[in-house]
Formats: structure tokens, C-alpha cells, sequence
């Protein structure tokens, strides 16, 4: 192993994780803080450094407009489990979520990402917010990650295990999660032929792999031969439809209804498929050696 002219680790990594790195690393540097606000009226805590860049690189952001009931969702996960425990931001990007754990109540929170800028916006964001002592991001192959067995309460995972060998990840995240921990995850899902079209005439936003490796419900289903309880839930069909109305007045209200009729049609086998996303718990580790 060696160093950079910075002291970073530098890891022997196959083409694939080094085109992730190169990606990563140019949109950190536009965005250098809470990436999912960057479209919003509380857009000025994203940090955008590179404003002519930004229409082109994020042009997805005002999809994240609509997620607030998945983001709440897991939001209340976290708030019950993260006080005074050991967490992880997994794969975690400008290290928001690592930051919020912290503010939970976490003793500790870890981020890792394989990203160099990502990592160091992380840490400014953390001292910025006064969590910097509560905090630790790190460059790490998520892939083979450097923590101890059953070393987490907590780990969170956000649109992560696409950029990723998905069968490598989940026997790490087994590994290093500890008996009666929990795993939250959320993911965009493949079936929407709509949803997919889309992503495949934005090649620029995203990776070769990610396209090709985002995940359908039968991928989260593997993840019960690392975990014995593995729950889903379904996110997101009708209220993008309110993705052009994000900045209009009755926003809020849009978004209430079509949630609603989300929270039903979601629940039917086969449709629920058809959403943008899914939010899903790891828990009960099987340990394989």
C-alpha cells in the first residue's frame, strides 16, 4: 500500500471501482455538501461550488424533492436505534447521513467511502455542524472493508449497493454488523420500464455498472442468505408526478395526496414492483465464515 501526495491511501482496485472513484470524486467536487438539498428553497447547504456544472451533472436532483416519506421513514428507523450506539454511514458520499446519526444521539458514527473529496467534504461538513468529535470518515473499499467483526450497532446505506459487487457487500455488512444490529437500506429499483428509460438516456449522471447493476426486488431477496430478517417497504410511483410542481405553492399538498394513494397502491403484489424505490432493513446476521 502507498500514500498520495496527501497521505490518502491508495488501494489496488480493478477498473470498474477506480471509474466509480473518478465519478464520485468530479461530482464531490461541484457538490460539496447536503447533495439532496441542492434542489431545494434550503439549497444554499448543499454548497455548490461549480454552479455551470451543476445543471448538467445533477440534473436528477428534483427527483429528490418527492422522497421526503422515505427519507421520514428511515429518518424514524435511525432516531429509534442510533442513541448512544456505534454507527456506519456505508458508502456514504458528503457524509450527511453519518452527521445526522451523530446528531441522533450516536456515540459514535464512521463514514466510509472509496471517494478522496467525498471523504474530506465529509469531514468539513461534520466540524461545521459540531459533530467533528462524534464523527470519523475514512477512505475505505467498501467491498473489503478494514473494521472488526460485529463492530456495528447501526449501518446505513443509501443508493449505494448498485455502485457495487452485491453479493461481496452484503457478506461485509454481515460480517461487521453485530448480532442484534440493523442494517437500513434504501435502494432504487429496475422494473419501471419508465424509470429506466430514463436513466439509460442520462448515461452522464451515473456509471456504466450502476445501470446495468440497479437493483429488482429478486436482488434484495439474496440478502436473506446473509440475514435472517430481511423487511421492505415500497416508495414512489405516483408522487413523481409531482416532480414539475416542486416549486409551485401548493407543492405540499400535491405531494400529501399522491403519497397517499402511493401508500395503497404500493401495498398490491406485483405493482409495488413498479416503484422508484425501496427502503428495506438488514437484521439478524448470518455469520459465515
Amino acid at each position: 500500500m502507498t500514500t498520495d501526495s496527501h497521505g490518502r491511501l491508495i488501494m489496488a482496485l480493478e477498473d470498474r471501482k477506480q471509474r466509480e472513484i473518478e465519478h464520485s470524486d468530479h461530482r464531490r467536487q461541484i457538490v460539496t455538501g447536503f447533495e439532496y438539498l441542492s434542489d431545494s428553497e434550503n439549497a444554499a447547504q448543499a454548497r455548490i461550488v461549480a454552479p455551470a456544472k451543476f445543471e448538467q451533472h445533477f440534473s436528477n436532483a428534483k427527483f429528490y424533492a418527492i422522497a421526503q416519506s422515505s427519507f421520514a421513514w428511515r429518518d424514524e428507523i435511525l432516531r429509534r436505534r442510533c442513541p448512544g450506539k456505534i454507527c456506519l454511514d456505508y458508502c456514504c458520499g458528503n457524509g450527511e447521513v453519518a452527521l445526522l446519526m451523530a446528531k441522533m444521539g450516536a456515540r459514535k458514527a464512521y463514514g466510509i467511502d472509496l471517494s478522496p473529496v467525498a471523504v474530506e467534504n465529509a469531514g468539513r461538513l461534520a466540524l461545521d455542524a459540531g459533530v467533528g468529535d462524534r464523527t470519523h470518515y475514512a477512505v475505505m473499499d467498501a467491498e473489503q472493508m478494514q473494521f472488526p467483526d460485529n463492530t456495528f450497532d447501526v449501518i446505513h446505506v443509501y443508493g449505494a449497493l448498485h455502485h457495487l459487487e452485491l453479493k461481496s457487500a452484503l457478506a461485509e455488512l454481515s460480517r461487521v454488523l453485530k448480532p442484534d444490529g440493523i442494517i437500513v437500506c434504501t435502494e432504487a429499483l429496475r422494473h419501471n420500464p419508465a424509470i429506466h428509460w430514463y436513466r439509460r438516456r442520462t448515461p452522464h449522471l451515473r456509471t456504466e455498472w450502476e445501470v446495468e447493476h440497479i437493483l429488482g426486488v429478486p436482488d434484495i431477496r439474496t440478502a436473506s442468505a446473509w440475514f435472517g430478517a430481511v423487511r421492505v417497504r415500497f416508495f414512489h410511483l405516483f408522487t413523481l408526478l409531482a416532480v414539475p410542481f416542486r416549486k409551485i405553492i401548493f407543492f405540499r399538498q400535491l405531494l400529501w395526496l399522491l403519497d397517499w394513494a402511493d401508500a395503497v397502491v404500493l401495498r398490491i403484489p406485483g405493482l409495488r414492483w413498479m416503484a422508484w424505490q425501496a427502503v428495506f432493513t438488514l437484521e439478524k446476521p448470518r455469520k459465515w465464515k
